[in-house]
Formats: structure tokens, C-alpha cells, sequence
């Protein structure tokens, strides 16, 4: 089993405004953000977070070895049912998430 956070050095999360949630993979190193690249897709996102995969915006930033994920909050940010006003906890899902799963 390859989760995604034993792979990488990091793997942040935090708002993108009220609306939105970006999270950060930061690979640290040439063969992590090729295995993340390759292996992590915009589709295992949305099924993670369920969420519609058109609304996944994906960035792959080779100079700095970081993936990215920006998607949709379920709720506003704030909202009395907004249970991660900041968005740092989306990240832990991810990290566990198993590259095999599929």
C-alpha cells in the first residue's frame, strides 16, 4: 500500500478563498512528483472528496515538484455547518489515501 503522505514530504491544505479549497503536494524531490504526476488523478480526488471531477482544477508545477488540487468547499466558508473553517483538514485525507486503490 502507497499512500500518498509515505511518498511525499508533505501534503498541505488551506482556503482558497470562502468558496474554494487548495490542496498542496509538495513531491521534495524529481521521482516522488512523477510517481504523484502520474499516479494521482483528478478523478481520485473527486471520488476522495466526492465531488464531480469536472469541478477539480489540477496544477502540476515541475520546477518546484508540487502538484496541485483546487476544489469546491461543501459548504461556504463560515457557514454554521462549515466543520474546517480553514481548510487545513482536507489534507490528512489525502496523505492517507492509497495510490493502489484503484
Amino acid at each position: 500500500m502507497a499512500k500518498v503522505g509515505d511518498t511525499v514530504f508533505k501534503v498541505r491544505s488551506k482556503n482558497a478563498g470562502p468558496f474554494w479549497v487548495t490542496i498542496d503536494i509538495f513531491c521534495g524531490g524529481t521521482d516522488a512528483f512523477e510517481t504523484i504526476a502520474g499516479r494521482l488523478t483528478s478523478e481520485d480526488v473527486a471520488r476522495l472528496f466526492d465531488q464531480p471531477s469536472q469541478t477539480i482544477k489540477r496544477f502540476e508545477i515541475p520546477d518546484l515538484n508540487v502538484v496541485k488540487f483546487s476544489l469546491p468547499r461543501p459548504v461556504v466558508q463560515g457557514d454554521r455547518f462549515d466543520r474546517d473553517m480553514h481548510g487545513a483538514q482536507w489534507a490528512v485525507l489525502l496523505a492517507e489515501y492509497d495510490l493502489d486503490a484503484r
